[in-house]
């Protein structure tokens, strides 16, 4: 079957699924060409170009707006880059994390839980060595959080909003955290939004975002092709 880009998104999970498992074994280049793109030279001038390219064949519509890439399916997309024995080689952003605005706000309403309810990952070779264009898409895997994993999420949620919610964000280290993480996400150091320091008052501090560590989606990646911890 002959790879094209769809006009339209997916109208059910097996649709996604198939045009997922249809991108296993194509280089970017081979993706570029049927879209028309250019592959970069390098990732450092073109940061999201891998996850924006693997939305244009799998008909994403949400863009950057707070709801899953495939909304009509509930679904989340996720590119992973990955070395060939399935370790990702860097944390996985989730979403923006507000700092203000948590009244009322819990695990089971908030955009984290949202975002990872159902996620559609998509490994892909991230080895540095490897030139852009010779990268391969590898298999799909469709994940739903179990009870266990749920219960980690919520509850590195709970804390790393509580750190938010009291004014000490800047105090929230890469130690944080059993599977989420929190951590500045900003174009450069002088980009700043609105917070609430530890009198309550409104502070300025860089804009900070939900990220998946690294041990967790490989976990994920394991659990999927049937092996276990390591």
């Amino acid at each position: 079957m002959a790879l094209t880009v769809p006009s339209a998104p997916p109208k059910h999970l097996a649709e996604l699924q198939a045009r997922a498992h249809a991108l296993t074994g194509y280089t970017f280049a081979d993706l570029a060409h049927v879209a028309g793109w250019q592959v970069p030279a390098d990732f450092r001038k073109a940061k999201g170009w891998t996850g924006q390219l693997i939305e244009l064949f799998l008909g994403a519509t949400a863009g950057s707006k707070p709801e899953q890439d495939f909304p009509d399916l509930g679904v989340e997309l996720k590119t992973i880059p990955i070395t060939p024995d399935g370790k990702p080689l860097e944390t996985t952003y989730v979403c923006i994390a507000p700092l203000t605005g948590y009244n009322g706000v819990e695990w089971e309403t908030s955009n984290v839980r949202n975002k990872l309810r159902h996620v559609l990952w998509i490994p892909v070779d991230g080895r540095r060595q490897i030139p852009i264009p010779e990268r391969i898409v590898g298999v799909p895997i469709l994940w739903q959080p179990s009870l266990e994993e749920e219960a980690i999420l919520k509850a590195d949620w709970e804390e790393l909003t509580e750190f938010i919610t009291l004014g000490r964000v800047d105090q929230v280290t890469a130690r944080h955290g059993t599977a989420l993480q929190l951590r500045p996400k900003a174009a450069n150091a002088r980009v700043a939004t609105r917070s609430v320091g530890p009198d309550g008052a409104p502070v300025q501090t860089l804009p900070r975002g939900f990220y998946l560590k690294t041990h967790f989606t490989q976990r994920i990646l394991r659990h999927a092709l049937g092996l276990t911890d390591g």
